[in-house]
């Protein structure tokens, strides 16, 4: 059974040229029979299609706007589809946005618990992770200091050492790959890597094309909300990088 399924997906987003706002308007647009909302449609995915198998590391390419980081999100359930099925199979961990729940007025411990109850782990499993979570972030006096008082870096390293800390089956990580400085980049990469040989598997957005070659074994290139092509990295990173 494949882990994740897509099957004839599209994703169609309204934006508003008016929208009613008040009950005023809306008894006049009722009363004269005029919409109550205009807008048009914009579509972000066209009919893909697409099957991720257990254990794969796959790369999605594209230029910004391309509908990247919507198949990630049709996929981990935070979109639903306007035409076509999505199907998964197993745990879904997906890192969207680092730091996504952080409140700055809580400690580090604190936020630790806050994020890893977005990422929907139960307090035995954040039992199980949280020395390992605090280890791998490497924030000194990360327990007791409130939010506010971390850097951008120190609180991005603390979100993803939340998520990469983590065993889910499915693995969905979107942009997040440049945090910290290099040498916490590169202990990201080696748990990435570590998680892919258990048999994890991993769906990754990234600009950062060597990454990708380094951690996916195959690429699938998103234009215009297509799928353009789709099959072993080496060969759709070189077929980008002519078009680009």
């Amino acid at each position: 059974m494949p882990a994740v399924v897509l099957r004839g997906v599209s994703k169609r987003f309204y934006f508003y040229e008016h929208r009613t706002s008040s009950l005023r308007e809306w008894f006049i647009r009722r009363v004269l029979r005029r919409p109550i909302h205009v807008g048009r449609a914009a579509f972000t995915l066209h009919d893909v299609d697409l099957t991720v198998g257990r254990g794969e590391a796959v790369a999605l390419l594209g230029r910004n706007g391309s509908g990247k980081s919507t198949v990630l999100r049709l996929i981990a359930g935070i979109y639903q589809t306007s035409s076509g099925t999505v199907r998964t199979e197993g745990r879904i961990t997906a890192v969207i946005e680092l730091g996504a729940g952080f409140h700055p007025e809580l400690t580090g411990a604190e936020n630790i618990a806050l994020y890893a109850a977005v990422l929907g782990l139960t307090r035995r499993e954040l039992a199980e992770h949280y020395e390992e979570i605090v280890e791998f972030a490497a924030i000194p006096d990360l327990p007791d200091t409130p939010l506010k008082y971390y850097s951008s870096g120190m609180e991005a390293r603390l979100a993803f050492s939340v998520a990469v800390c983590l065993q889910p089956d499915i693995l969905l990580l979107d942009e997040v790959l440049a945090v910290g400085d290099q040498a916490f980049r590169e202990r990201c990469l080696q748990r990435l890597r570590q998680y892919h040989a258990r048999g994890g598997t991993l769906v990754l957005v990234s600009h950062e094309l060597e990454q990708l070659r380094e951690l996916c074994t195959r690429a699938v290139w998103l234009d215009q909300g297509r799928i353009l092509m789709d099959g072993p990295i080496d060969m759709v990173l070189e077929r980008y990088r002519e078009q680009e």
